[in-house]
């Protein structure tokens, strides 16, 4: 294969060879940088800083950028179970949520601790043909966090559309790498402390289904004073003009993530998803070939940067004892590829699994 070096250039000079991105990503150095400077203006001006919303604003412009939709269809948050309660509780009782079995906890347990839902889980392979009449909502993973399975999102689009069922996908584990519409599904979901590269408390939620106006928009359970048309005004009692876009969702955020995140955005912007995902799917394509050369079974099939292995999780300790940052899900040693990471990093991985 050709020999692939990082990307990104002097935003990354990690101590270990990192494969952990489907747990965590690394920051930047310019991410990194600006949360510094926030931190010592905060000495000064308080722990919103001197703007509170710029960084927010450019956040949510750049991750709207990312998806092909528009700021004004997404919101902020802390966690992806907050946004997951939301969408649960939009749902009227009685109404079936079809879900893929072993999908992450954040995305399906909010789902199923809200009272009068009955949760379906199927295979996710079968996903699609699970989708019935009845069916209120299709909640899955574009990429499985356990072995990084991708999802048929076409398949399970239509069929929800088929039966009018509404569509909430989780692209955790896709959005910097994988090239992906925020138009095509009603809800989009992302923690985007994994692949792209912000810090904790980062998350984002897109409205799609470019077809459905605000005016159909769920009412916005969670708002509180940021989520006013005017927040001057919204800060007492109940916020009576909520904003006129997908800021009526917003949750008052960790004005420290959204600074750092401003600038990670930015970073897979100026690289492209699209270069991105060559990238990263090369190096896992190059360590799924070493590993089948060594008689092992990786998981799922070519085309995903998470490579799962069954059979050498036994490996962790004595990789990271090598400088090897990597993960065990479900017994399973699970690498992540991402653009810090090079031909030569896959190599080595090679080697001390030999």
């Amino acid at each position: 294969m050709q020999r692939r070096k990082p990307l990104g250039g002097a935003e990354f000079a990690p101590e270990t060879i990192y494969l952990n991105s489907a747990s965590s990503g690394l920051l930047p150095a310019r991410s990194a940088a600006a949360v510094r400077a926030a931190l010592d203006e905060s000495a000064t001006y308080g722990t919103m800083g001197r703007d509170y919303f710029a960084p927010a604003a450019a956040s949510r412009a750049a991750f709207a950028r990312l998806l092909g939709t528009s700021p004004e269809r997404v919101a902020i948050g802390s966690s992806v179970a907050v946004q997951s309660a939301f969408v649960a509780a939009t749902l009227p009782a009685g109404s079936e949520v079809l879900v893929p079995e072993g999908d992450f906890s954040s995305l399906v347990n909010p789902l199923a601790a809200r009272p009068g839902i009955t949760l379906r889980s199927v295979p996710l392979a079968d996903l699609a043909e699970a989708v019935r009449p009845g069916t209120a909502l299709v909640a899955f993973s574009a990429v499985q966090s356990l072995d990084g399975t991708i999802a048929d999102l076409e398949a399970v689009r239509t069929a929800a559309r088929a039966h009018g069922a509404r569509t909430y996908l989780d692209i955790t584990q896709a959005a910097g790498w994988l090239p992906l519409r925020a138009a095509d599904f009603d809800f989009v979901v992302c923690g985007a402390f994994k692949w792209l590269l912000c810090p904790r408390g980062t998350t984002f939620m897109a409205f799609g289904g470019q077809d459905r106006e605000a005016a159909a928009w769920p009412a916005a359970l969670h708002a509180g004073w940021v989520a006013g048309e005017d927040t001057g005004a919204s800060s007492y009692g109940p916020v009576v003009t909520p904003a006129a876009t997908a800021r009526r969702y917003d949750e008052p955020h960790a004005h420290y993530s959204y600074v750092g995140a401003e600038h990670s955005l930015a970073l897979i912007e100026e690289l492209g998803v699209d270069t991105v995902h060559a990238h990263n799917t090369a190096l896992a394509d190059h360590y799924r070939a070493g590993l089948a050369a060594r008689g092992l079974t990786p998981r799922p099939a070519p085309g995903s940067a998470i490579v799962s292995t069954p059979g050498i999780a036994d490996a962790e300790t004595r990789l990271t004892e090598a400088g090897v940052r990597i993960s065990v899900r479900g017994g399973l040693l699970r690498a992540a590829f991402h653009l810090y990471n090079s031909t030569d990093d896959v190599d080595r991985l090679l080697e001390l699994l030999a």
